[in-house]
């Protein structure tokens, strides 16, 4: 049973009302620090400079959320958390991130310079304790349905860092439109809160719902049309709380569950950062190099609008995030059976997204009036051709024609 905590209300709230009154004060620092966002190719979907460091808000309400949250329960528990090593590299890596993308923000930075920030970051937290310990794969003999493989030291360590830096580089680079990477971020935070209610997590849960609480007081300005982005500030902060996230709650786990519900609740970004890397290595491009590759370029390209996509893409995470709560909570086979009727709808879907657009002809009848151009088309490919609505008046003029022809013999 789910059993939402007051607590967890209460910081859901902080972080959303600090979050929604900072990003306007972001917005101010933004414009006088120069970190604005011009649109120079066409990879950018925004047509005029917007002001970035929108994270800036984001991080503000997650950050008081989270402090008055566990100082409320036990200031002295509280306090001794911090002095942890675990903690403390925890707090430095977020440093690093934030002031990397700070920086990034106002003077753009190259991808490589970037990275080796994003690693240093990633490697302070695994070698402080936040690591991928073990590996369930499901359905092979064992507890629990999986084969468990504990990872040694080396390989823990590398897939660790790998995950943080990876998760934190997926977040950034879904960011292509007004309120994807928040909404994304918001559902995926959201799917990890309750995960870790089911499983009696509290910290995380708490940490989970202040991260998403942030992200709620930050959409309202960053949902098309944006007024503000959250530049990589808060993109690369985003992917590196989830990443460490779900390092901490799911995969702590020695179950075959374990591996699959981060991937699901991250999906999106995953599967989109994946295929952006393997577009880029066919084509010969650097992995850094931006392109119109993106899922929701592709959707753009279909014709879909601007929100339209974004919507679309909210569903896909809620989805994926739906089915790792189920997977936690009823099991393997009740979430096979969700993920194949999820699956057939949004394929039926998908075929059919593009008439949407489409206007309806004024007799209503689409078919018919699809099958009139069609052979409107091809009579005017062939002029030869008599046209069959027109075949009744060339018949009288034909016969007034025989008729004459017979009065003048």
């Amino acid at each position: 049973m789910i059993t939402i905590e007051y607590e967890h209300l209460v910081a859901f709230s902080v972080a959303l009302i600090i979050a929604f009154f900072s990003t306007p004060i972001a917005r101010r620092i933004a414009l006088r620090a120069g970190a604005v966002n011009v649109p120079r190719d066409n990879t950018r979907m925004h047509k005029k400079p917007m002001p970035l460091l929108g994270g800036l808000a984001i991080i503000a309400g997650f950050v008081i959320a989270v402090v008055y949250g566990f100082a409320s329960r036990d200031i002295p528990q509280f306090l001794f958390f911090l002095s942890r090593p675990k903690s403390l590299g925890l707090i430095f890596g977020a440093l690093v991130i934030v002031v990397l993308g700070i920086v990034d923000d106002i003077r753009p930075l190259k991808a490589g310079v970037k990275f080796v920030f994003q690693l240093l970051a990633a490697i302070t937290v695994v070698a402080t304790g936040t690591r991928i310990t073990s590996i369930t794969l499901p359905f092979a003999s064992g507890a629990d349905n999986g084969m468990t493989y504990i990872l040694g030291e080396t390989i823990a360590f590398i897939i660790s860092v790998l995950w943080i830096a990876g998760i934190t580089n997926a977040i950034n680079l879904i960011d292509g439109l007004d309120g994807l990477a928040a909404g994304v971020s918001g559902i995926a935070s959201i799917s990890l809160f309750i995960v870790a209610v089911i499983r009696r997590e509290d910290d995380i849960a708490l940490a989970a719902v202040a991260l998403a609480g942030a992200i709620s007081g930050f959409l309202p300005y960053n949902f098309n049309p944006a007024k503000i982005f959250m530049g990589d500030t808060g993109a690369t902060f985003l992917g590196f709380i989830l990443a460490t996230l779900s390092i901490e709650g799911t995969m702590k786990s020695v179950t075959a569950l374990a591996l699959a519900i981060p991937i699901l609740v991250l999906g999106l970004p995953i599967f989109d950062t994946l295929f952006a890397i393997l577009r880029r290595i066919s084509n010969g491009k650097p992995i850094g190099q931006r392109d119109r590759g993106h899922i929701h370029h592709r959707l753009i390209d279909m014709g879909l609008s601007h929100k339209m996509s974004v919507v679309i893409l909210y569903i896909i995470s809620g989805a994926l995030g739906l089915l790792s709560i189920v997977l936690v909570d009823k099991g393997l086979l009740p979430s096979i059976i969700l993920l194949i009727l999820i699956v057939v709808f949004m394929i039926g879907g998908a075929r059919n997204i593009p008439e949407m657009n489409k206007d309806i002809p004024a007799n209503g009848h689409t078919d018919r009036a699809e099958r009139k151009d069609m052979d409107e088309a091809g009579l005017e490919a062939a002029p030869d051709i008599q046209r069959p609505d027109n075949a009744g008046e060339t018949s009288d003029d034909q016969n007034a024609t025989d008729s004459g022809k017979g009065r003048s013999s």
